[in-house]
């Protein structure tokens, strides 16, 4: 074995433990948002009874007061009362004191688990920040220490992939072209046919059978025409959201992602933790295009039934991070016609971002794209 290929079986084996590690700290995140919503819900619970057990607990302060009140004038003149009376207000007396106390008591377990999850929030709002932290301070590692050995090799594969991918993509150009063709054919075009024959139905039935009539058959004429302009607008906005110009990279993938969940019935998270500031088009486009494939290869193959997307956009870089628990993939076998992972991996070059991919089967993908933002632009 060559110095060069001991230091590679060196680097493969610690990369594999780094993946691991950063694998672990992403779940701890997870889990920690996770508990930290649980507990934020909890305490807006606990600080509403809180309010409740003061608002109780003074009225019982004033019942025991008068109740004991009570007692000291009967005890005062006990000749002047039966024995019935004395011991009723004793009683009275002994059971309001009784209640005050359990209450007194309530409130304080109260306040004291209210002041332990604040204690807890906050040891676990740290946990999250540094768990994020940890993972891009990682994946700066990783890019690191694979830059320079892996560097040959990767020109290699990539060259092999690239061959392929000017074919691959007339290929796909086609197959999109087809899948168009397919849904103007089956659905806007089958549905203005429709409207085209309705309203031939609508003139013969305001004929035959009256003006109500008719009014029914045009109500039906108008939804499908609103049916109709629903369709070209799905079809207009997977080729392009009109959203990313107006509103921006966020909004659009929050109504595209909340198309995918419903289209799917596969749970779809997106977390936002930066800024929502506007980029340059064409970086927003490639952004939006690069979770758009991710997510859309996660639906059609991997299986999963939740899918995670984060964001943290800042003023000199994006950060993406696509997650699902589907099954996985080996990296080291590419299937024949595949090269959606070639195309990620090409328009984020363009950008001069970085791109990481784990997978392995049985665990699910995981996807970081880092995108750099020229502050001149």
């Amino acid at each position: 074995m060559s110095s060069l290929e001991a230091m590679e079986t060196v680097l493969s084996h610690m990369m594999d433990t780094v993946a691991t590690s950063k694998e672990q700290i992403f779940d701890i995140g997870e889990d920690s948002r996770q508990e930290y919503d649980s507990l934020k819900k909890e305490l807006e619970i606990i600080k509403a009874q809180v309010i409740e057990v003061i608002e109780e607990g003074e009225k019982a302060e004033i019942r025991s007061r008068r109740a004991r009140n009570r007692l000291a004038e009967v005890s005062k003149n006990f000749e002047d009362y039966a024995d019935e009376e004395v011991r009723e207000a004793y009683e009275q007396a002994n059971d309001y004191q009784v209640k005050l106390a359990v209450m007194q008591q309530e409130e304080k377990q109260l306040r004291q688990r209210r002041d332990q999850i604040e204690r807890r929030l906050l040891k676990l709002q740290e946990t999250i920040e540094r768990a994020d932290q940890l993972i891009n301070q990682i994946n700066v590692v990783i890019n690191y220490l694979t830059g320079d050995l892996q560097q040959v090799s990767d020109m290699i594969a990539d060259a092999e992939q690239m061959q392929k991918f000017g074919l691959q993509i007339i290929q796909a150009q086609e197959e999109e072209r087809k899948r168009l063709s397919r849904e103007i054919h089956d659905g806007p075009a089958q549905m203005m046919a429709n409207v085209a024959l309705r309203s031939e139905i609508v003139d013969r039935v305001m004929d035959k059978q009256g003006v109500e009539q008719a009014r029914v058959e045009i109500r039906d004429l108008k939804k499908m025409v609103k049916d109709s302009l629903a369709e070209v607008r799905r079809i207009i906005y997977d080729l392009r959201p009109m959203t990313l110009d107006d509103l921006g990279l966020l909004p659009t993938l929050v109504k595209y992602l909340k198309n995918v969940e419903e289209r799917s019935g596969i749970h779809v998270e997106l977390t936002n933790l930066g800024k929502e500031i506007r980029y340059p088009p064409e970086m927003e486009v490639a952004i939006f295009r690069f979770v758009q494939e991710a997510v859309q290869n996660a639906v059609k193959h991997s299986g999963a039934d939740a899918i995670r997307v984060k964001l943290d956009v800042k003023d000199n870089l994006v950060t993406a991070v696509i997650k699902d628990n589907g099954r996985g993939f080996d990296l080291d076998q590419k299937k024949e016609g595949s090269f959606g992972l070639v195309g990620m991996k090409e328009r984020i070059n363009m950008l001069d971002g970085k791109i990481s991919i784990e997978s392995s089967p049985g665990k699910g993908t995981l996807i970081i794209v880092q995108i750099p933002i020229d502050s001149e632009e």
